[in-house]
């Protein structure tokens, strides 16, 4: 699904403008993305949560020349489903 298929989807659902709609989408973004920068978490019950996990710096090999690389340290965000998210997934209502 695209954001625009749940831009739709959202603005048939409840009868508001899809112009509305990207626009409350994309604030929803936004504010997930800035918690997240800010090193918040984010938990949305239900679904899941998000959070930035620090990878260490470390040696990594160029596989075409085999000369050693430093890849430094790094923010990742990481995405955890909830239990209820899994059991959907799973049939296990």
């Amino acid at each position: 699904m695209t954001k625009a298929e749940l831009v739709e989807i959202i603005s048939q659902e409840t009868g508001v403008s899809k112009k509305d709609t990207g626009l409350i989408v994309n604030l929803i973004m936004e504010n997930i993305g800035q918690a997240l920068v800010s090193g918040d978490k984010v938990e949305l019950r239900g679904f899941g949560s998000f959070k930035v996990k620090t990878r260490r710096a470390r040696l990594a090999r160029n596989p075409r020349t085999g000369a050693a690389v430093n890849v430094p340290a790094k923010r990742v965000p990481y995405f955890k489903s909830s239990n209820e998210l899994k059991g959907r997934l799973n049939n296990k209502d």
